[in-house]
C-alpha cells in the first residue's frame, strides 16, 4: 500500500501525507463531491477532477498489485519462482509488463512449440540455443523418431526451431524492446477503394507515424475499418526489427548455433511477436484515443450542464415535425405544464396562417416570454415561421433553437411516463425542450449522458468507461450547484452525493406523503437514509424558506455551530443572514485574521472561507454568474451569409480539431483549431467551452454542402 501512495503522490504531484489521508477518506466510503467540498483541509483543497483522477488511478494500481500477487502465486505453484523473477515482477509498472513476464509460465494452448516438446525435441532446442554445433545434421539425427512423426533430421531441426521461436517470443525483455522500437519507428497505414465514396476518403491512402498520430484520427480510422471502408496495419521494416532482436540475442548469449537460432528469431518475430505487438500498439493507441474522446465529451457535458438557467420566464417548447406536425407545450416559470397542442406549419400544404394564429393565441393566453425550438427534423422550417410570427406580436417574445438530443429517449422512458402519464410521447418531448431552456441541469440529468450529443466518437469508445466518466461529471455538476430538496425530481436527487436511486425515490415519496421538508435533519426520517448518507448528501441539498437559513446554503450541518459562533464573533445573527445584512462579513473576518479566527473556531482556514462565502449569498446558484444564453428575434439563411461578415454565435460543441458555433442559420459553422486564436493553442478547450458566446468572421460558405468556415482570429467584438 505504501508503494501505491508514493506512486500516486509522484504521478499527481501531491504531498504524500495528503494522498494518504485522501485515500483513507475514499476507503471509508466518502463520495468524491463530499471530499472535494467538505474535507479540503484533509486533501489540501484538491478539486473533484483531481480527486476522480486519483480515485481511478488508485483502482488501477490496486488491480495491478492484485495481479502481481496472482502472478507470483501461479508461478510458485509451478515450482519455477526465483528471487530474480520476484524482483522483476515487483518492478513491473504496468499490466502489460506483468503479462510479458508471466507469458512463459502461462498454460499454453496447442502450439507448434508444444507439439515439438511432446515429440521430445526440447533437448535439441536447448543444444542449439546454448551451444555452437559444427555438425548439426549429426546431432539432429539422434532425435529421429518415426513413432513421434520425426522422420528426418530436418523435421527434428524444425521442431527445435519452433521451440526456440516460442522461447524468444516469451522473453519479456525482447518484447519490451521491440514494442518500444516499433512505437518509435512504425507508421499507421490505411488503404481504401479509391472509387468508393465515403467520409473516410482522406484515409484511402494514408500514412502517419505511430508516435505522432493524434487521438481523433485513430478513432476515425478505427471506425472506417469497422465499417469496412479501410484496411489498417502497423507498418515497419521487418528486417530492421529482426536485426534488433538478433543483436539482443548476440549481446546476451556467448554460444549458440547461429544460423538456426537466427532463422528461429526471424520466424519468432514474423509469426509470433509482430502480430501481437501490432495488436498491443493499436490497442494502446485506441485506448489513448478513447480517453481523449471521453475527456472532451466530459468537459463539453460539464459546460452544457452548467449553462445558466433562464429564470422567471414562461416558455413555449416546440418539438418540430413534418407530417405529424409540431408538438407544443407551454410551461410556467416553475416548469409546470400550462397547455399543450399541435400545429402544422412545416410542409407546403400546411395552412401556416392558421398555425400562426394558434401559436399567437397560446402566446397571448399564457404570457409566453420565450419559444424553445428543438433542433431536429423540421427545425429550420419551424424557425422561419416563428421568427416571422414574433415580428408581428405586440408582446416581446424571443426564441432559441435548443438541442433536442436525448429528448426522444427521455419522452419514451419509464421516468417520463411517471412524470407525465397524461401526455403522449411527442408532447413529453416538447415539455422537455421547454424545460431544458429553463434549467438545463435539472432536465438533462433525466437523460442518459451518452445521448446528450456533445462529444465525438462516443459510440466507438469503451462504453463502461464512458458511462462512469459522464456519471462523475453529472454528479460534480449537480453537487456544485446544489439541489432544492422540495422541488427536485428523483433523477436529480439520485446524483446528489451518497443518494442512491432507491433513496431518491424514497425522498420524493416522503415529500409527497408528509409535505415539504422544513429542515435538513428531517432527511433522517426517510427510509434507507441513515447517518452516513446524511453526512454525504446534506450539504448539497437546499431548503429555500425553511426554518433555518443555513439549510439554504452550502454550509454543512456539521458546521452549523461554527457558522453561528462566527456570526456572533463578527456581530451578526442568523436573521441578518436571512435578510442580507452582512455585506461587510468579509472585511470583518479579515480584520480579525482568518487563520486566528479559524483556530478559535476549531476549523481549517479553507473551511472557514467557504462558510463565509456561503453566508454572504444564501441560495446562491453559481450558474447565475455566467453570461445568459443568446436569444434571437430574427433569422438568417445560409444564403444570406457573405465572406468577412462578422457575427455573434454560441459554441455548441468542442472537438479535437475545432469548435462548432451556432450563428443562427441552422447549420453550425466550424472554427478550425488554427482559426481560434492568434496565439498557439494545444487544444480548442484551452480557449473555448460549450455555451460560450463568441464573435466570429465568415471565411467561406459552401451552400451546396451546408458548410460554413469561421475564424475568431483578429476579429473585433461587436455589441
Amino acid at each position: 500500500m505504501a508503494d501505491i501512495i508514493e506512486i500516486l503522490a509522484k504521478e499527481l504531484d501531491i504531498d504524500l501525507d495528503k494522498v494518504r489521508s485522501t485515500v483513507a477518506l475514499i476507503d471509508e466510503g466518502n463520495t468524491i463531491p463530499f471530499i472535494a467540498r467538505y474535507r479540503k483541509e484533509v486533501t489540501g483543497g484538491l478539486d473533484d477532477t483531481t480527486l476522480r483522477e486519483l480515485d481511478e488511478r488508485l483502482e488501477y494500481l490496486r488491480g495491478l498489485e492484485d495481479r502481481r500477487e496472482e502472478v507470483i502465486r501461479l508461478i510458485d505453484e509451478q515450482g519455477k519462482l526465483t528471487d530474480e523473477l520476484i524482483l522483476k515482477i515487483r518492478a513491473a509498472k504496468t499490466l502489460t509488463e506483468l503479462d510479458d513476464i508471466y507469458r512463459p509460465y502461462r498454460p499454453k494452448r496447442r502450439t507448434r512449440a508444444t507439439i515439438a516438446k511432446k515429440k521430445g525435441l526440447e533437448p535439441l532446442a536447448h543444444i542449439l540455443w546454448t551451444d555452437h554445433i559444427e555438425d548439426v545434421e549429426d546431432v539432429a539425427t539422434q532425435f529421429i523418431d518415426e513413432d513421434m512423426e520425426v522422420n528426418t533430421w530436418e523435421d527434428a531441426i524444425q521442431g527445435a526451431m519452433d521451440i526456440i521461436a516460442e522461447t524468444i517470443s516469451d522473453n519479456a525483455d525482447y518484447r519490451k524492446a521491440i514494442r518500444e522500437y516499433t512505437y518509435r519507428n512504425a507508421n499507421i497505414v490505411s488503404r481504401g477503394e479509391v472509387d468508393e465514396k465515403s467520409v473516410y476518403e482522406m484515409y484511402y491512402d494514408y500514412k502517419e507515424p505511430v508516435s505522432n498520430i493524434v487521438p481523433h484520427r485513430i478513432l476515425a480510422i478505427n471506425r472506417g475499418e469497422k465499417e469496412e471502408f479501410l484496411s489498417v496495419k502497423v507498418d515497419i521494416d521487418d528486417r530492421q526489427v529482426v536485426d534488433l532482436l538478433i543483436s539482443m540475442i548476440d549481446a546476451e548469449k556467448e554460444r549458440f548455433t547461429r544460423e538456426y537460432v537466427y532463422m528461429a528469431a526471424a520466424d519468432s518475430y514474423s509469426r509470433l511477436i509482430a502480430p501481437s505487438i501490432e495488436r498491443e500498439i493499436r490497442s494502446e493507441l485506441t485506448e489513448k484515443g478513447e480517453e481523449q474522446a471521453i475527456e472532451v465529451f466530459s468537459k463539453n457535458l460539464r459546460s452544457l450542464l452548467l449553462q445558466p438557467p433562464v429564470r422567471g420566464k414562461t416558455v413555449m417548447g416546440i418539438d418540430p415535425g413534418y407530417r405529424t406536425g409540431n408538438k407544443i407545450a407551454i410551461v410556467d416559470h416553475m416548469g409546470n405544464v400550462l397547455d399543450t397542442g399541435i400545429v402544422y406549419i412545416t410542409l407546403p400544404n400546411h395552412d401556416k396562417d392558421e398555425g400562426k394564429a394558434i401559436l399567437s393565441n397560446l402566446i397571448e393566453k399564457h404570457g409566453v416570454d420565450i419559444i424553445a425550438i428543438g433542433n431536429g427534423t423540421a427545425s429550420r422550417e419551424t424557425e422561419i415561421v416563428v421568427a416571422d410570427l414574433i415580428g408581428y406580436l405586440e408582446r416581446r417574445v424571443l426564441y432559441m433553437v435548443v438541442s433536442e438530443a436525448g429528448a426522444s429517449v427521455y419522452s419514451a422512458s419509464k421516468l417520463a411516463a411517471e412524470e407525465f402519464p397524461q401526455f403522449d410521447v411527442a408532447l413529453r418531448s416538447a415539455i422537455s425542450i421547454a424545460r431544458r431552456l429553463q434549467d438545463p441541469l435539472a432536465e438533462l440529468v433525466k437523460i442518459d449522458p451518452k445521448s446528450i450529443g456533445v462529444g465525438q466518437y462516443q459510440h466507438d469508445v469503451n462504453q463502461k468507461r464512458l458511462a462512469d466518466a459522464l456519471k462523475g461529471v453529472v454528479e460534480d455538476c449537480v453537487n456544485s450547484v446544489g439541489v432544492d430538496l422540495n422541488t427536485a425530481s428523483s433523477s436529480l436527487l439520485s446524483y446528489v452525493a451518497g443518494i442512491s436511486q432507491r433513496v431518491a425515490k424514497n425522498i420524493v415519496g416522503y415529500r409527497e406523503e408528509n409535505g415539504e421538508f422544513e429542515t435538513r435533519v428531517e432527511l433522517l426520517n426517510v427510509k434507507g437514509l441513515g447517518p452516513k448518507t446524511f453526512e454525504q448528501c446534506a450539504g448539497f441539498l437546499r431548503i429555500p424558506g425553511g426554518k433555518n437559513i443555513l439549510d439554504n446554503t452550502g454550509v454543512h450541518p456539521e458546521s452549523y455551530e461554527v457558522a453561528e459562533l462566527l456570526l456572533t464573533k463578527l456581530g451578526y445573527t442568523l436573521e441578518d443572514v436571512a435578510v442580507g445584512k452582512i455585506h461587510d462579513l468579509d472585511s470583518r473576518a479579515h480584520d480579525m485574521g482568518l487563520d486566528s479566527l479559524a483556530t478559535d473556531l476549531g476549523v481549517g482556514t479553507m473551511t472557514l472561507t467557504d462558510i463565509i462565502e456561503e453566508l454572504k449569498k444564501p441560495g446562491r446558484d453559481p450558474r447565475d454568474e455566467l453570461p445568459p444564453p443568446m436569444l434571437r428575434s430574427d433569422i438568417m439563411d445560409i444564403e444570406d451569409l457573405k465572406a468577412n461578415m462578422i457575427l455573434k454565435g454560441t459554441v455548441r460543441n468542442v472537438v479535437d480539431f475545432g469548435a462548432f458555433v451556432d450563428i443562427g442559420v441552422h447549420q453550425d459553422g466550424l472554427v478550425h483549431i488554427s482559426e481560434i486564436s492568434d496565439k498557439f493553442i494545444r487544444h480548442p478547450m484551452d480557449v473555448l467551452q460549450v455555451g460560450d458566446i463568441v464573435t466570429v468572421k465568415i471565411l467561406d460558405i459552401d451552400v451546396e454542402r451546408g458548410r460554413i468556415s469561421l475564424t475568431m482570429r483578429g476579429v473585433d467584438k461587436i455589441d
